[in-house]
């Protein structure tokens, strides 16, 4: 069953354009979206999750179109944005009890401790959290409702070693429970151990999709000579 089926999908600013991307996620997989900085990446993500509207091609997303229903679509799936945090005058029990209302789900209390996220932390402001820790937020409010489809760019920020293994040990988690997500990354070592299928991106355009991304180093290398 496929839960993302994208074709042709364009958008164009002055200094930049996205090109006819096609894109396909089925139920159970992660599929990673890799290539440089300033290639595209979060520009597809934002066009998925319904954040920005494409310029052209057909988009379903979950049975529904981003760009028609995307106050629907948010309900549904998970989102961890690049760089965004949490608003800084909320404490961060605040924030995600903020994001379960809007969700209409129920806050699962134990799902933080995954991530070192204890009571003394979740009651204090986030601005007066670490970077680090207003990641580990931005983690929680993406996955604790269970969705079927969660969209993560650039996770690994700020993290340190020790949480970056709990993070990609959420996300193998979200799989092994029947979940899908779209990855996008600059991180070549962690699209190859994260991802079943990859596709590379290069100044607005897909130059290739990698099936089995065991040794995803030499391919890419090879995607980009």
């Amino acid at each position: 069953m496929s839960l993302i089926e994208a074709s042709d999908i364009s958008k164009s600013y002055p200094d930049f354009e996205l090109k006819n991307v096609d894109l396909e996620v089925k139920e159970g997989e992660i599929v990673g979206v890799l290539g440089p900085n300033g290639t595209g990446k979060s520009t597809l993500m934002q066009i998925l999750t319904g954040q920005i509207d494409r310029d052209s091609g057909s988009l379903e997303v979950l049975g529904l179109d981003p760009q028609k229903d995307s106050k629907e679509l948010r309900k549904k799936i998970g989102v961890l944005p690049e760089r965004e945090d949490p608003p800084s005058f909320l404490t961060g029990r605040e924030y995600l009890d903020f994001v379960s209302d809007i969700r209409e789900e129920s806050m699962d209390w134990d799902f933080p401790e995954k991530l070192n996220l204890d009571e003394h932390l979740l009651d204090q402001q986030t601005r007066k959290l670490s970077k680090g820790e207003r990641q580990k937020l931005m983690v929680v409010q993406a996955f604790f409702h269970e969705p079927e489809l969660v969209f993560i760019d650039e996770p690994l920020i700020n993290l340190d070693p020790l949480i970056q293994e709990r993070v990609k040990e959420v996300f193998k988690e979200h799989r092994e429970n029947g979940g899908s997500m779209v990855l996008s990354t600059h991180l070549v070592s962690l699209a190859e151990e994260m991802c079943d299928r990859v596709v590379f991106l290069r100044d607005g355009e897909v130059i290739e999709e990698v099936t089995e991304p065991e040794n995803l180093k030499e391919q890419f290398i090879d995607a980009e000579e």
